[in-house]
């Protein structure tokens, strides 16, 4: 399949905080095909997620966990949780860009 948004191969897409400077975003995909689609695909390497976050590739980290049919990306914070500046105290609408992947 191509040009598949990733909306419709996960059943949940979420973000959350993972300590005060460290975001993650979990991907719970509806079956194996959809796992392996995605795990395939550049629009979900490492590199891809950074660029969408402005962040240096070295700085986002991708799990694979297929046994659970899921990935996480590990990533920094821009601002520490609850410091000025930060509108997302815990995390949870940092997976916005995921929203618009098309794989």
């Amino acid at each position: 399949m191509n040009n598949t948004p990733l909306t419709a191969l996960a059943d949940v897409i979420r973000s959350k905080n993972a300590g005060p400077t460290q975001l993650t975003i979990d991907i719970f995909y509806r079956n194996a095909a959809a796992f392996e689609q995605a795990a395939r695909s550049p629009a979900m390497s490492s590199e891809a997620v950074a660029a969408r976050y402005r962040l240096p590739a070295a700085q986002v980290r991708r799990h694979d966990l297929p046994g659970i049919l899921a990935m996480k990306f590990s990533m920094p914070r821009r601002v520490c949780a609850g410091n000025p500046g930060d509108g997302d105290v815990y995390g949870a609408q940092q997976h916005a860009p995921f929203l618009e992947i098309v794989l």
